[in-house]
């Protein structure tokens, strides 16, 4: 459960921001997106190593 305190004074917009920030964290929205349709344990690892490549290219063309 997600708890914002709030303090005397703060607006209802400044408690919003702070919850949908927490809320963001949690990453519950990324897993129900991701659980919504199957992907196949090789197009994970497919996946995985694309990314794997981007981030090394990355990290060669900033040197």
């Amino acid at each position: 459960m997600i708890v914002v305190p709030v303090k005397e004074g703060d607006s209802i917009e400044k408690a919003l921001k702070k919850f949908k920030r927490k809320f963001e964290k949690t990453g519950v929205v990324k897993e129900l997106r991701k659980r919504q349709a199957y992907n196949k344990p090789s197009e994970v690892k497919r996946e995985r190593k694309m990314h794997a490549i981007y981030v090394q290219q990355l990290h060669l063309n900033e040197e």
